[in-house]
């Protein structure tokens, strides 16, 4: 059973001060995948940070709302974490046991911390995944455009080790065909 997870796109995280590469595209292919997973009977699981300790994201406040232009159904699930990687002191483990998910097909924001940080912590949990290569976006660094973090991550994510035959990194056209 395999479960599609939408991290951190929050309206906070998309302000016109802090513009996402390819925020329009991404956003598209996860309201497809997420509509496809529904569709399939597979759970969709949004992430949302509660970023009440760094003093922003604070749940229940507009900035921390799931963005309007991602579709959102009352069966999704949702699970608040506080730190990058989505397993960490969540209910999500618990979440996908109780469901029996051994695959997860991951997107969202930001690319080089909770979706990195994410998607190491799933593997070391045994999860099978897939990463929607263009299904996650992030913001320019002070030393690397987005586009670039987004290529480098998609790079390393196909190449670890011993991890290769669980890790999968494939582009949304691929993905959606094969849910």
């Amino acid at each position: 059973m395999k479960a599609l997870l939408i991290i951190d796109m929050q309206v906070g995280l998309f302000t016109p001060s802090t513009p996402r590469y390819d925020a329009i595209g991404v956003i598209s292919r996860i309201n497809a995948l997420s509509e496809k997973f529904r569709k399939s009977g597979y759970p969709v699981v949004f992430i949302q940070h509660d970023g009440s300790n760094q003093d922003y994201l604070y749940p229940s406040t507009p900035d921390w709302e799931i963005l309007p232009s991602i579709i959102q159904k009352p069966k999704d699930i949702v699970v608040e974490k506080t730190a990058n990687d989505a397993f960490y002191n969540t209910t999500l483990q618990n979440v996908l046991e109780a469901k029996g998910i051994t695959e997860l097909v991951i997107t969202g924001f930001a690319t080089d911390f909770c979706v990195d940080t994410t998607i190491r912590s799933a593997l070391g949990k045994n999860y099978k995944i897939t990463v929607v290569e263009d299904g996650h976006t992030t913001g320019n660094r002070p030393h690397l455009d987005a586009q670039t973090v987004i290529m480098h991550h998609n790079w390393i994510w196909s190449e670890l080790s011993p991890t290769t035959h669980k890790l999968h990194v494939k582009p949304f056209d691929e993905v959606v065909v094969e849910i």
